[in-house]
């Protein structure tokens, strides 16, 4: 699912849960809000990768791979369907480029990352000698060796077992399998490349290279979805066991091919409602939960809990510095945020004159810090106080009481001693519940 999901909408201000799915996105992935952000401190950003890190926070590394066999229609993402073998090449380059460029500035200089995630777009639809050269010039200048996860997306549809190999090859150690539907007039109705029997070639191959780690990515309520359909999903993905599904209720954020129809009137599929998407959700994590998986947050459920970690989604809701790379990718620096230019031709021109491909930036204040680590750290499904006093001296109970007293009135949450805890309605739509915390300023404004 890409660099995590850049992309959402205005302040979702209701707690009702019969609400229709409409145009516009409720997912939350950063704050302050996207479109609060602007290119006029850019100078900023370059002080500060001038200057050595001021904490010990933990690095990532995101790369983002733009390339897809066809565009979803559901899609928002950075993507690009019609690039050949020697554009993508040319891409390929310029990330390198740009990696390289941050590996000689002071704030990144000798740091090694914990984490390094390759997203998209789709990163496997990549040739095996253009994963291997983007790979070994990155190696180069940033070790590899202290990473403790790696993590790669795929669609079925572009993997053969040669491809799988050489990705199990250069480290990762958590694949994330993009199925999203087992059902194949859903996958060709949403756009998807890929149909059911492309899974089936593909899941023996990736048992037999023995990844660490196995993710299934499913949606709940794509165009055309029912209760059988979706029951016929969740066992398929109960008699696979992959060691995590993550599971995402259907948006239509306001750049998809389906947000269009919808808004002209010529989408005749009717769309579940989030009381639907949201009761499909659960039974996936009912069903799952019968055979011995754990709620490891809203959207995500895990085989084992001690062995089935996801250290990128962790560290990120903790506040780690996460150098994002590519196209329109999103960074964060010491509580700077910062995105790249989000066009192929200003990015690629850039990486090759030199420059990093910075496109618009915000300095967060001490609290917009504590509020984003307090709303991502909801989506784990529990908040303890502890951690923030520790860590920002302030207590929730206190700074965030109006927005949780809302939540405990509406059986959203429960407060038991020093932690906040979402009830299973509220862990369901906690991305509607967030600007519930925000500040004044930000709410009602649209997300990007």
């Amino acid at each position: 699912m890409t660099q995590l999901r850049p992309e959402t909408s205005t302040l979702a201000a209701p707690l009702d849960s019969h609400e229709e799915t409409e145009v516009g996105s409720v997912f939350v992935s950063n704050y302050p809000p996207f479109s609060a952000w602007n290119g006029d401190h850019l100078d900023d950003v370059h002080h500060l990768l001038a200057q050595e890190p001021k904490t010990d926070r933990e690095l990532g590394l995101y790369l983002h791979i733009p390339f897809c066999r066809k565009r979803c229609k559901f899609c928002y993402f950075r993507v690009y369907t019609d690039k050949n073998y020697d554009e993508i090449g040319t891409y390929l380059n310029a990330l390198a480029t740009e990696i390289e460029t941050y590996s000689d500035l002071p704030a990144i200089k000798g740091r090694s990352p914990r984490f390094i995630y390759f997203g998209g777009g789709t990163p496997s639809y990549i040739s095996s000698t253009h994963l291997r050269g983007l790979v070994d010039r990155i190696k180069q200048r940033i070790s590899w060796e202290a990473a403790e996860e790696i993590t790669f997306e795929c669609e079925p549809g572009t993997l053969t077992r040669t491809k799988l190999e050489m990705i199990r090859e250069i480290g990762v150690t958590r694949l994330s399998l993009g199925i999203e539907n087992f059902d194949d007039d859903i996958l060709r109705l949403n756009g998807r490349a890929h149909l059911s029997k492309e899974i089936a070639n593909t899941i023996p191959w990736i048992e037999e290279i023995g990844f660490p780690q196995l993710n299934i990515d499913l949606i709940a309520g794509m165009v055309g979805e029912s209760w059988k359909t979706w029951k016929d999903t969740v066992a398929k993905t109960v008699d696979l066991a992959p060691d995590s599904v993550t599971v995402y209720q259907m948006e239509l954020p306001f750049n998809t091919r389906f947000s269009k129809s919808l808004q002209e009137g010529s989408l005749d599929t009717e769309l579940a409602d989030w009381d639907t998407k949201r009761a499909w959700h659960d039974y996936a994590f009912e069903k799952l939960a019968d055979t011995g998986y754990e709620v490891s947050s809203a959207y995500t459920i895990v085989k084992n809990r001690a062995a089935c970690r996801f250290i990128y989604r962790d560290a990120v809701w903790h506040g780690c510095d996460l150098l994002g790379t590519g196209v329109a990718s999103f960074s964060h620096l010491d509580g700077t945020h910062f995105q790249n230019v989000d066009g192929w031709g200003e990015y690629i021109a850039a990486t090759q004159d030199g420059r990093l491909p910075l496109g618009r930036s915000f300095t967060t204040s001490p609290r917009e810090q504590l509020t984003r680590e307090f709303i991502l750290q909801l989506k784990l499904g529990h908040v303890e106080a502890n951690y923030f006093r520790q860590k920002f001296g302030a207590d929730i109970f206190e700074t965030f009481g109006d927005g949780l007293a809302v939540l405990e009135a509406a059986n959203m949450s429960t407060r038991d001693q020093d932690t906040v805890r979402l009830t299973r309605q509220g862990l369901l739509q906690v991305d509607s519940l967030l600007p519930h915390f925000y500040s004044d300023e930000y709410r009602g404004l649209r997300y990007t």
